[in-house]
């Protein structure tokens, strides 16, 4: 199956209303919050942060803070986004215990009752079951065609059942990928600009500027940190939502070959 793109997916209106709210919402966290004048000594963002205060010190990472915050907004929608659309392509009930009384109900030559119970379940593999027992009764009343013919034919509407699904399935997994491959890099664009602060203020005449190198250091360092959280929890999320998309698809290619094999056993 071709998988989604990200050209594709951006061309989603839902797609893009998340990165641009999300953009929002990290700006103002990031201005509003983190910046607010009572987390700092002397009540002015650009001098020291108050002890333990962390919303000051993330508040020093710079103007690339935001740019993470918004990211790791978009990487939480889509995950609750992803957990939301599965849960529902899941169906009504324990889908093990669909899948098992599906296949005793075919083993059974039992079709109006699969058929009903796929109308109960409603998930992505009872919408490709059903396709299926569909075209299955279809097929038993053809006389225009060969055994074997019925047999190919009935594979092809489960094929094009299934293939229709699969896409509902991994919509916008894509941009949990690109989470997981921008987000280092954009933490480590804030940390070599923190490194370069840092080592201007080695490089003053003089004394060095503590606080020039205080904020330099703290900088690389909150960037950093924020990079490799966002690309740590987006591999963590895709792989977890693939698996579970291997495990229903696998779940379809069960069912698929019971209601084919059960069809070319009534032909007999």
């Amino acid at each position: 199956m071709k998988g989604q793109t990200l050209k594709e997916a951006l061309k989603s209106t839902f797609v893009l209303a998340v990165i641009l709210l999300c953009a929002l919402a990290g700006y103002l966290i990031y201005s509003l919050i983190m910046g607010n004048p009572v987390n700092f000594e002397g009540m002015n963002p650009k001098g020291h942060p108050l002890p333990g205060n962390y919303l000051a010190i993330i508040y020093k990472g710079g103007f690339i803070v935001p740019i993470l915050i918004a990211v790791n907004l978009i990487l939480l929608t889509f995950v609750v986004e992803r957990i939301i659309m599965l849960g529902v392509a899941s169906g009504k009930g324990n889908l093990n215990t669909f899948v098992r009384t599906l296949q005793t109900y075919l083993n059974d030559d039992k079709i109006e009752e699969a058929s009903q119970l796929c109308d109960e379940q409603r998930g992505s593999i009872a919408n490709v079951m059903k396709a299926g027992l569909h075209r299955y009764r279809t097929l038993q009343a053809d006389k225009t065609l060969m055994n074997d013919q019925k047999v190919i034919a009935l594979q092809k509407d489960l094929e094009e059942a299934t293939a229709l699904e699969l896409p509902v399935l991994s919509q916008n997994l894509i941009i949990l990928s690109t989470i997981a491959s921008i987000s280092v890099l954009i933490g480590l664009i804030g940390t070599v600009l923190g490194m370069i602060r840092a080592f201007g203020a080695l490089a003053t005449a003089g004394a060095p500027d503590s606080l020039a190198l205080a904020n330099g250091i703290s900088e690389a360092l909150v960037n950093t940190a924020f990079g490799i959280t966002g690309s740590t929890l987006a591999i963590i999320a895709y792989n977890y939502f693939s698996a579970r998309i291997d495990a229903t698809t696998y779940k379809m290619d069960e069912c698929s070959f019971s209601v084919t094999q059960t069809f070319a056993s009534t032909l007999k």
